[in-house]
């Protein structure tokens, strides 16, 4: 599987966040403790947005098949580059190759995209799934995975429109075309998708056991708990962390999400919500 993380909030150096905390992505790209493998070295991908922050913006979009732990441009771009909201991804193949375009996140528009989990026994249902791909949304498809597929079906089932509609669209066209093929539990995603102005996340699996993931807790309760944090003196107090597992240890940070959940997080508030598939019409 794979660890990510997603960052909505004040602009910060990239760095702060990649490399800066006990637990870093970048640690857990060695030494990750609540993924299925310990090491996500198969290659990583980071995208961010401007600091104009309005619905024009396209993100800027990294991707390397290498791992992260070694990698030097990544460093010096995390060193350099400050958004005040951006993707981070290291991967761990289920299957697929190890190549850029299978890298996350995905980039469609002003979209952006990326996936922990699997879709169980991807060879034998892709067909069907890349089928019902818009066609000509399916012109942009680069990679052969099933993360890339799933972003594409999102796309199709109306993302620029309803976006956790269309995310229970296409997770319902995977576990109905799983189903078809005799599979018992089709999908396992946490997913993280942008338009530069809100992000949402989600937790769900078919099987009711997702991957991990948490939220962080609101800065200015942080600020009580930790008051000698710097960070936290210049974050605002919308700024929101999203994470495959926990950054570090320091209680009453992390909370995690809960299964068949979604959340959003943007400008007039958080929200969270129960999360489950629907057929697609």
């Amino acid at each position: 599987m794979c660890r990510w993380l997603a960052y909505s909030g004040t602009p910060v150096l990239l760095e702060n966040i990649l490399y800066r905390p006990r637990h870093s992505l970048i640690d857990q790209s060695l030494h990750a403790k609540m993924g299925v493998e310990t090491t996500n070295g198969d290659g990583f991908g980071v995208g961010w947005y401007g600091t104009s922050g309005t619905a024009k913006d396209t993100p800027a979009v990294v991707r390397e098949i290498g791992p992260a732990w070694s990698n030097r441009n990544l460093r010096e771009i995390a060193g350099h580059v400050r958004s005040h909201l951006f993707f981070a991804h290291i991967r761990a193949s289920t299957g697929s190759a190890v190549q850029q375009t299978n890298c996350h996140p995905f980039r469609h528009g002003r979209w952006m995209w990326m996936h922990n989990g699997a879709v169980a026994d991807f060879q034998r249902v892709r067909r069907d799934l890349v089928l019902a791909v818009d066609p000509d949304l399916f012109l942009h498809v680069e990679g052969s995975t099933d993360s890339e597929v799933m972003f594409y079906l999102a796309l199709t089932y109306g993302l620029a429109d309803d976006p956790p509609g269309a995310v229970a669209r296409m997770a319902g066209l995977v576990e109905r075309v799983g189903h078809e093929h005799g599979i018992e539990y089709p999908l396992q995603m946490t997913v993280a998708v942008t338009d530069g102005l809100r992000l949402w996340s989600f937790r769900y699996s078919s099987q009711g056991a997702s991957r991990s993931l948490f939220y962080s807790t609101r800065v200015e309760t942080l600020r009580s708990l930790h008051p000698d944090l710097d960070f936290l003196r210049e974050a605002s107090d919308d700024t929101r962390l999203i994470v495959s597992e926990p950054l570090g240890d320091l209680p009453g940070v992390w909370n995690e999400v809960p299964e068949s959940t979604y959340g959003v997080v943007q400008p007039e508030g958080d929200a969270m919500f129960s999360f489950a598939p629907a057929l697609p019409a």
